[in-house]
């Protein structure tokens, strides 16, 4: 009886969620939207490289508000919105805009579990966009700005008590109107530019830890050397404490070795089994926090052998290489944008669709670009083996781009708070994705996008990485600087520019737009390079293009982007629709002439 109770309770809760939220507004979904369960959202573990094993998941149904800036936390909310998803979203259950002049309040309560008695409590958030500050029980705890990386509280001393506490985030951010890295949020979308995303987009979650405990894994592998580089951070580097790691295959331990946090600790591996686009081999990794021989703290991690690098072939002609190995590096655009989540996927499954898809079309690679994923989504990158080249979100536009001239354009003058700014999201950003062995290059810039110094930038992301290639300036302005010559040319590929000294690339070519009804996210206003009028004339247009980039690659061309993965809002240049529900190519005909492509690269 006592069961069948709390059955019936747990239903009746579900059935009140359900009630307080559904997807709002009448664009497009995807089918994962019908997936949902405000209950439940996004319930995967958030962060695969440091994992733990007890945590409690905070998504689902808020408190919301959007109120003047610089007000006090209000004294009525306006209604419930579900987190993750940011509020312009159709799935948060609100979509509405927010804008600079306002900021937008969270509030909600929760119980840390009775199980985690005499141990810390870390309140996570994946991303918040753009500003947030934090209270818990009314003590503004800590703040953070940078709208595409994680950050972490120890709300330990701010608990009260054994029962509920009070969870608030405050957020600011102004969109277009300010100089922080944004992408392609715009306060008036249209064209190539999108709805804007504010506030919590990414999954915020506890979890229970020592008082000393690791707070970040950095995995570097040197396959020439067989040997792979780790460095453990802790919440102290107190003496006594010893970081242990263990390297291990297929349940095996291959490899272990002992250090303090912050220093590098070397594991030999004799012919290590290397991740490729075709074998995305993972060992598994135990990372564990000792005190006075007592193990304080443990996570699970992973990381791959695996090598990103550049040589000259017989010809003279600079070439990326893969594990010393030529490697034509072709992939599509993908913006990372959903009909009804905006910046975050309706559930975990969507997140993988698309590289899935990207896989099966036969590329090897995907420019992520002007935004920056989940973990999750790099996770899965890890697993199903495809090249990611990461490009920085872009903002403070507004300087002069000359696409096809050599040193041409400007760079724009930015504030030194802006530069501030700049350099510090951007070291986050290389440090989310720092331990992801399928992340090959980094791209600082995109278009003359905001770009500012730029062999300084450049110089330094490759000193802070050198174990990745760096691609300076995706499209111009072009400067002597970094690994490679990236060129842009629409719709179709052109060889305009080459470099002797670098790896010459085509960043960004193609653009076919095909609008199909009942798959648009508005119904005029479509916008494509080109557009036609059905699956085979697009997918004949996509074969010309391949054959004429594959007689560039022996001239010497050695990646190229495709535009683009999807449909996203008015953009209607998409492989698929925005809405994922329709395919816009012959799968078969596209997949041989990108495996072609690649295969011109020996």
């Amino acid at each position: 009886m006592k069961m069948r109770l709390l059955m019936c309770c747990a239903l009746l809760a579900a059935v009140c969620a359900q009630a307080q939220w559904q997807p709002v507004g009448d664009k497009l979904k995807t089918k994962w939207a019908n997936e949902i369960n405000p209950e439940n959202v996004l319930p995967e573990y958030p962060r695969p490289l440091m994992e733990r094993g007890d945590w409690v998941n905070l998504n689902g149904l808020w408190d919301y508000a959007i109120k003047p800036k610089g007000q006090i936390e209000p004294a009525a909310f306006d209604g419930k919105i579900l987190v993750p998803f940011a509020v312009e979203s159709s799935l948060s259950g609100v979509q509405k805009e927010v804008g600079e002049n306002n900021e937008l309040w969270y509030k909600r309560e929760f119980t840390v579990p009775a199980n985690w008695k005499n141990k810390d409590v870390l309140i996570n958030f994946g991303a918040v966009d753009w500003v947030a500050d934090v209270f818990v029980n009314d003590i503004l705890i800590g703040s953070h700005r940078g709208g595409y990386t994680p950050f972490s509280f120890n709300i330990t001393p701010y608990l009260v008590g054994k029962g509920k506490q009070k969870l608030v985030v405050r957020v600011w951010d102004p969109a277009d109107r300010g100089y922080q890295p944004r992408g392609k949020q715009v306060s008036r979308p249209n064209g190539i530019w999108y709805t804007s995303v504010t506030g919590i987009w990414q999954t915020v979650w506890l979890e229970p830890v020592a008082a000393e405990h690791i707070t970040a894994i950095k995995s570097i592998p040197d396959i020439d050397n067989g040997v792979l580089s780790v460095t453990v951070d802790a919440s102290c580097a107190c003496p006594g404490n010893i970081i242990e790691v263990k390297l291990m295959d297929k349940g095996r331990v291959v490899a272990s070795g002992k250090g303090l946090s912050g220093k590098e600790i070397r594991l030999g591996v004799q012919n290590p089994t290397l991740w490729d686009v075709d074998n995305p081999y993972l060992y598994d990794m135990a990372v564990l926090l000792a005190r006075s021989g007592k193990v304080v703290d443990e996570v699970k991690s992973y990381t791959a052998f695996r090598k990103i690098s550049t040589k000259k072939d017989e010809n003279g002609i600079w070439r990326m290489q893969l594990n010393n190995k030529n490697l034509f590096h072709y992939g599509p655009l993908d913006q990372g944008w959903w009909p009804d989540g905006l910046y975050t996927a309706p559930t975990d499954e969507a997140l993988l669709y698309d590289i899935v898809k990207t896989k099966e079309w036969g590329f090897n690679m995907i420019r992520k670009h002007v935004k920056v994923e989940p973990a999750r989504w790099y996770y899965h990158c890890d697993r199903e083996g495809i090249l990611v080249w990461q490009d920085m979100p872009s903002g403070d536009m507004g300087n002069q781009w000359q696409a096809h001239v050599y040193n041409g354009g400007t760079d724009k003058q930015r504030t030194p708070t802006s530069v501030a700014n700049y350099d510090r999201e951007w070291k986050d950003i290389m440090d989310l994705c720092i331990s992801n062995p399928s992340v090959v290059v980094w791209v600082p810039f995109n278009e003359a996008w905001g770009q500012f110094d730029t062999e300084r930038v450049s110089d330094w992301t490759k000193e802070y990485d050198p174990s990745r290639l760096v691609n300076p300036a995706s499209g111009g302005n072009h400067r002597a600087t970094g690994d490679m010559l990236d060129l842009h040319n629409y719709p179709g590929p052109s060889m305009f520019l080459h470099d002797a000294a670098r790896v010459n690339v085509l960043g960004e070519y193609g653009g076919i737009g095909l609008p199909l009804q009942g798959h648009l996210w508005q119904t005029d206003r479509n916008w494509g390079y080109i557009q036609f009028k059905n699956a085979e004339e697009v997918t004949a247009e996509y074969v010309k293009y391949a054959k004429e980039l594959q007689g560039m690659v022996g001239r010497g061309f050695s990646g190229a982007v495709y535009t683009q993965t999807t449909d996203v809002e008015g953009e209607v240049n998409g492989l698929m629709t925005y809405d994922r529900k329709e395919i816009k190519i012959n799968e078969a005909a596209v997949r041989k002439a990108n495996q072609d492509v690649i295969n011109a690269l020996k």
